[in-house]
């Protein structure tokens, strides 16, 4: 059976284009930075991002820890969303692998208030952790693929500045919410001190993160990637695609947005589906499914022996994301089988 996936962006495959470049890359041993493949990524990622220097990681995830190991000491204190992925999604590292104590705030929609923040950062006292980091999340995948608005992130950086705490934007998504905002990722990153962007999701590169900075910043971080075991041989087979995905597949995500437009509509107008459309605002959609009387495995099951994958998200919550390989077609084949099976 052919799937129609629903289940995340990651699932994209290369494009032939990037099988090819992979197969004819140039390649040398990055570990003594001689990989010409991953250099050129590397310079591309940060001229893209509005950094003076960028690191080529396995992972979003080894992305934010390294940016976290970099930034902090053990016994510090991360301030950061109470829904963000690094809090939810990253297996406890920044414990056990940093050894800092996180701090969740509470956001709406996402997005973290300045006001919340300025609280949260530590004052000088015997008792308190010194305040190593604040992250964001843009766009954010828990809140349903939400764009944090710019004015919020520079607010949230102008006082992190006053209070001497460096900003770490976890932006796996962040070319969703530049195409959204109809921006230049730069706009985003200039209110941050670092940065992490996946290839591996809508850009449709196979593998691969960019974690961005200033020369210094950078510099230490190639470090802790070697600690983590994220030192790379010849690894521009696995950058080429990341080259191809940076220069020509982060303007087609507003083909995506579209359909995650037309897959909420669609959805919305089944009635015992309840789909807020004037919150979709990229490419994941979150369908509360608790009027169907079904728990989420029966729903998923159920979607499954019809040809579609999603996931479950909460209690009586389902997201769909749209990606590269999610055509219009697919997506009104979806809206009418799902609305058959119910």
């Amino acid at each position: 059976m052919t799937f129609i996936d629903f289940r995340s962006d990651t699932v994209t495959k290369p494009t032939e284009e990037m099988r090819q470049a992979m197969l004819t890359a140039e390649v040398g041993d990055d570990v003594y930075g001689e990989d010409p493949t991953i250099n050129r990524l590397e310079a591309l990622a940060a001229k893209i991002l509005g950094k003076e220097a960028a690191l080529f990681v396995t992972s979003g995830t080894q992305g934010n820890q390294v940016a976290v190991l970099t930034h902090c000491r053990p016994g510090d204190e991360v301030i950061l969303e109470a829904e963000s992925h690094i809090f939810l999604y990253e297996g406890g590292a920044s414990s056990a692998l940093a050894g800092v104590q996180t701090r969740p705030i509470q956001g709406l929609r996402g997005a973290l208030d300045p006001l919340d923040v300025k609280k949260a950062i530590r004052g000088e006292d015997i008792h308190y952790p010194y305040s190593g980091l604040i992250c964001l999340e843009n766009t954010h995948n828990k809140a349903g693929g939400k764009v944090v608005p710019v004015q919020t992130m520079k607010e949230i950086y102008e006082i992190a500045r006053e209070k001497d705490v460096p900003v770490h934007l976890d932006g796996a998504r962040l070319f969703n919410a530049a195409v959204a905002l109809g921006v230049p990722v730069s706009e985003l990153t200039q209110h941050v001190d670092t940065v992490q962007v996946c290839l591996s999701k809508g850009l449709s590169a196979p593998v691969g993160s960019i974690l961005a900075g200033s020369q210094s910043f950078i510099n230490e971080a190639r470090k802790w990637r070697k600690r983590l075991g994220g030192g790379l041989r010849q690894a521009g087979v696995i950058a080429a695609p990341g080259i191809i995905a940076l220069e020509k597949m982060i303007d087609r995500l507003a083909e995506d947005h579209a359909n995650a437009q037309l897959l909420a509509e669609g959805l919305s107008t089944i009635p015992q589906l309840q789909v807020r459309v004037e919150e979709v605002e990229t490419n994941i959609i979150l369908c509360n499914i608790k009027e169907t009387g079904l728990s989420n495995d029966q729903f998923l099951s159920k979607l499954k022996d019809a040809g579609i994958l999603a996931v479950p998200f909460d209690d009586g919550i389902i997201r769909f994301v749209t990606h590269r390989e999610v055509t219009n077609d697919m997506v009104q084949t979806a809206v009418e089988t799902i609305s058959g099976i119910l």
